[in-house]
């Protein structure tokens, strides 16, 4: 995924809390939160399910694409996990 920039959602078990991030490296940045690699948000609130992502090669849209989503309402969030994955299963294996 060299030169290319993800978006993402990340939740628990049950789907009560919501992280948005970006990273330059997807495959990465989500083992990152599934090992608990560093103290972090995600970790405080066992997040480790890849729900949602988007991949771009400008990383400005990319940056502006999270902030968006980080800026919208939960509802909108939910609404776009449901449209690209409406069970809600973990997409990890989908990016490895």
């Amino acid at each position: 995924m060299s030169g290319q920039y993800g978006v993402y959602i990340i939740t628990n078990r049950h789907n009560t809390t919501l992280y948005t991030g970006f990273t330059n490296d997807l495959r990465r940045r989500v083992y990152e939160h599934k090992s608990k690699a560093a103290v972090s948000f995600s970790n405080k609130y066992n997040l480790f399910k890849l729900v949602y992502y988007e991949i771009t090669e400008d990383v400005n849209s990319a940056i502006m694409r999270e902030k968006q989503l980080k800026n919208g309402t939960r509802r909108r969030k939910v609404d776009l996990i449901n449209g690209m994955n409406p069970g809600w299963k973990d997409l990890y294996s989908e990016i490895i």
